[in-house]
């Protein structure tokens, strides 16, 4: 499906969030910047956003981009951005990562869990590839629970966007599963509940976009 869309996937991204996606991700660089001094891996890393902007808060920390997808990064291998900033990027399996242990000050994704076939071994892999001290950051899509804002985020979420998905990239489907794939991932609570048991420390998540948005974050 993400090989499908890889090539508008950047437009869509901007159409549906009214281009708030890279302040959102900027949140998210932030929080990972904070790890101690070493590389980072930037998983699901897409069209390479998240890792340009790790790197524009720390030009001198190594940052690795990796994705399942091989047209993402394909997409990414041609963006002048990811170019001039020498970004390395790889093909990776987030479910059987190719690093060794404690390989990385920090692991981050934007857009990946809810993706994940299994989860907690997802979560497992990053804590595994981490540095002890290391930080684990995610941004995902969640559901608000504002009053009135839930339902009419719902009805842009399942109406709207999957119409201009059809229009943009000619894949209705692909814009069909993101709503649900939301409707069905865990809330930010259950999520940093999930983390603590598989042993994450200092564990919080902060809403952006109207509660449409969070950011977790970890320690290891």
């Amino acid at each position: 499906m993400f090989t499908r869309i890889a090539g508008r996937y950047d437009l869509m991204n901007s159409l549906m969030t009214g281009g708030r996606h890279h302040a959102w991700r900027m949140v998210a660089a932030r929080e990972t910047a904070a790890a101690p001094p070493g590389p980072i891996l930037d998983l699901a890393t897409g069209t390479g956003d998240l890792a340009l902007a790790i790197r524009s808060l720390d030009p001198g920390r190594a940052v690795i981009g990796a994705d399942f997808a091989e047209a993402m990064l394909h997409t990414a291998a041609l963006k002048p951005s990811v170019r001039a900033a020498h970004l390395p990027l790889l093909g990776a399996d987030a479910l059987k990562l190719p690093f060794r242990d404690h390989s990385f000050a920090a692991v981050t994704s934007a857009f990946l869990l809810r993706n994940l076939e299994d989860l907690a071994k997802g979560l497992s892999e990053m804590q595994r590839v981490t540095k002890p001290g290391g930080r684990v950051v995610s941004l995902e899509i969640t559901r608000p629970s504002i009053p009135g804002w839930s339902q009419l985020f719902g009805f842009y979420f399942h109406r709207i966007v999957p119409l201009v998905g059809s229009l943009i990239s000619h894949d209705r489907q692909a814009y069909t599963y993101l709503p649900t794939s939301v409707d069905r991932f865990l809330t930010p609570r259950e999520l940093d509940a999930l983390m603590r048991k598989l042993g994450f420390r200092e564990v919080r998540h902060r809403r952006l976009g109207l509660g449409t948005i969070a950011v977790h974050s970890a320690t290891v």
